[in-house]
């Protein structure tokens, strides 16, 4: 039997591990988590298993995946063995005997679970419900035994706001008009943690987190359940609508608040889980700020994401994932030249370099930047050095750097990444990755545009005018956060091809291109006016033409009617109109608040017909956002995303049905 001293040493040990992990050095960590002597304990197992499940997740690689699977299975089956074990034993703790491995048991079920679901395939999605489904009702029972009285009194890594939900921006118009004037103190646990002056300690409650924790093993309990809870509904939150609809045959509910509340609790906290934790919430809000276009309140979830970022950077200064984070927010609030000095030191070569998976997201995301800011030969050269730090997916990197080399007019080079495209999907021909589909078509198309235009076959990156990599960056949601100097030049550029936009908008004429008697067009598909006025509309919208970013979507929904090759443009099209109506909803109810403070009826109407808009906007999205659709599962999320805020906005003020 395994007494509470042997439990508090193996969790001592396997710590070690995670430190070094954490701060960069996975080889040195796999080695503390292989030592002779600890390949039995749970803690050891499980730790191993998380690096290869981090390997697998940051680098994408599918053949680790297996690796990551064979440890948790391994860490499972040992915690539940501890479970049964530790029943007739004397707990070192507050709790129930045993309940430190039924957390443990419970963090490998639902990292089981995700790395099932990381494969994005329908298969890999139901061994995550089967492995969620075996443990929900034990994520539900740690969570109420230890969280009777629920979360709102406890910290998180934001000290701006005492939990992680998102409490009205504006507040409730409809609520202010009733509501009487009431003076509000604050108290419980939180009020201590942030020194706002709490009038009276709670009274512990035994069995409850009312008390600081007592020992690194009730850390682990408190802060796991909190995890194990949140992760849970995070992740049923997040699966495709398809699969969420068979969840809900199977009688799952989820509460993404409620889970984001929960992660932040644990983030909040000293022991493991309050990284993983962090590292979850860092991903999420990361992904929310880039992808779903709009924010219902956009300062909470950066104060959010800074607390979590600037709380475990203290402790890992070095670590690659929150160097990387900590560049992700920067680009987020307009300081993409910040970004890229956070991302360029992160990349230094004097830093500990044994976390090859983590790295390569920190040049991945140095592309990207680069890539926003114009800086198109550096970009493709970025892209290129990707390629050789994982195995994600090498047709992506060079279709990216070929685009890039298309924007600079560099097509000999383009053509050069082009050519290599076929024999490198070729030795991946078992997996037919989202993007590399798309690049398929790309290349059919533009072969097929040269040779009608009578262009010499080997050398179709002539014929390419938008940059292919613009498509991929309307999916990476890079135009958005592009600053005006920025997207004037590339409004410019867009509209100089021929035939032109035929649109007057505030930062574009109506006759920006002319065509020449005799010359071929620049653009001369459906496919192509499309993308270009979709991306022109994302670029009006970013500088706040709403009216211009309106003529141009529907533009870019016009063509769509005759596209062969672009099918993703019109759900795409769907979606940044529903962004831009609660984009427009925000501008104009500042506007008509400005005018008139007292109108609060005016500024509801206002939102009343913005929020119908976007989600009948969004529900056309969705209904165009099919399987057959490239890059369905992501634009899939970004719906899903989106709907949320726009709940979220509702809730604000105080609207309960459109």
């Amino acid at each position: 039997m395994t007494t509470a001293q042997d439990t508090e040493e193996m969790l001592r040990l396997a710590t070690q591990g995670f430190d070094l992990l954490f701060a960069n050095d996975l080889e040195a960590a796999v080695e503390v988590f292989g030592t002779e002597g600890q390949d039995n304990s749970p803690f050891h197992l499980m730790g191993l298993g998380i690096c290869a499940f981090l390997k697998a997740a940051l680098g994408m690689e599918p053949e680790l995946m297996e690796d990551a699977v064979k440890c948790l299975t391994l860490a499972e089956q040992g915690a539940r063995k501890h479970m049964k074990l530790a029943k007739s034993s004397t707990p070192s703790h507050r709790f129930r005997s045993g309940i430190e491995w039924e957390v443990l048991h419970t963090d490998t079920v639902v990292l089981l679970g995700v790395t099932h679901a990381l494969s994005e395939s329908y298969k890999g999605y139901l061994q995550c419900l089967y492995e969620l489904n075996s443990a929900h009702s034990k994520f539900n029972k740690l969570f109420k035994t230890l969280y009777p009285n629920g979360l709102d009194a406890y910290a998180t890594p934001s000290q701006a706001t005492p939990a992680a939900s998102r409490k009205p921006s504006e507040g409730s118009l409809q609520y202010a008009k009733t509501a009487p004037a009431t003076s509000v103190r604050t108290s419980g646990f939180f009020s201590r943690w942030t020194g706002l002056g709490a009038l009276a300690t709670p009274i512990p409650i035994l069995g409850t987190i009312t008390n600081p924790a007592y020992g690194p093993v009730e850390e682990l309990v408190l802060s796991g359940a909190a995890f194990g809870y949140g992760l849970f509904n995070l992740v049923l939150s997040l699966l495709p609508a398809k699969i969420r609809n068979v969840v809900g045959f199977l009688g799952y509910s989820h509460d993404r608040q409620m889970a984001l509340k929960a992660l932040a609790v644990s983030a909040a906290r000293t022991d493991v889980h309050a990284v993983f934790a962090g590292l979850v919430l860092m991903t999420y809000y990361g992904v929310l700020l880039l992808a779903s276009g709009y924010q219902a309140d956009e300062k909470h979830i950066i104060d959010q994401y800074r607390g979590i970022v600037r709380r475990i950077s203290r402790r890992y200064p070095k670590g690659s994932l929150w160097i990387l984070n900590k560049a992700k927010i920067q680009r987020m609030i307009g300081d993409p030249q910040g970004a890229m000095v956070t991302l360029q030191e992160g990349l230094q070569s004097d830093r500990q370099r044994s976390f090859p998976q983590a790295d390569a997201l920190l040049a991945f995301e140095l592309a990207w930047t680069l890539f926003q800011c114009r800086q198109y030969e550096e970009s493709a050269q970025v892209f290129m050095d990707v390629a050789k730090m994982n195995n994600w997916s090498h047709a992506t990197y060079y279709f990216l750097a070929a685009g890039c080399y298309i924007s600079i007019g560099q097509s000999d080079k383009a053509q050069s990444l082009l050519d290599a495209l076929s024999q490198i999907m070729d030795k991946r021909r078992s997996r037919n990755m989202p993007t590399e589909v798309f690049i398929k078509k790309k290349l059919a198309f533009y072969k097929q545009k040269h040779a009608r235009r009578g262009g010499d076959p080997m050398r179709f990156a002539e014929s390419m005018k938008i940059s292919p990599a613009e498509e991929l960056a309307i999916a990476w949601n890079t135009h958005a956060h592009a600053d005006k100097e920025t997207a004037l030049v590339h409004i410019e550029e867009l509209a100089a091809f021929t035939p032109p936009v035929g649109i007057q908008t505030e930062y574009m004429t109506s006759s920006s291109s002319t065509c020449q008697s005799g010359r071929l067009l620049d653009l001369d598909t459906s496919d192509e006016l499309a993308v270009r006025s979709l991306i022109l509309g994302i670029l009006h919208r970013t500088l706040g033409d709403y009216a211009g970013a309106r003529k141009l979507l529907y533009d870019a929904l016009k063509h769509y009617q005759n596209v062969e090759a672009n099918s993703w443009v019109g759900a795409v099209a769907h979606f940044e109109l529903a962004v831009l109506d609660m984009k427009e909803g925000d501008w104009k109810s500042a506007v008509v608040s400005e005018e008139d403070p007292a109108e609060g009826d005016t500024v509801l109407e206002v939102w009343r017909r913005a929020i119908k808009s976007a989600k009948d906007t969004l529900a056309h999205a969705h209904a165009l956002c099919t399987r057959e659709t490239d890059l369905s599962s992501r634009l899939d999320s970004r719906i899903v995303m989106l709907r949320e805020e726009i709940d979220m906005k509702m809730r604000q003020l105080g609207i309960l049905d459109i």
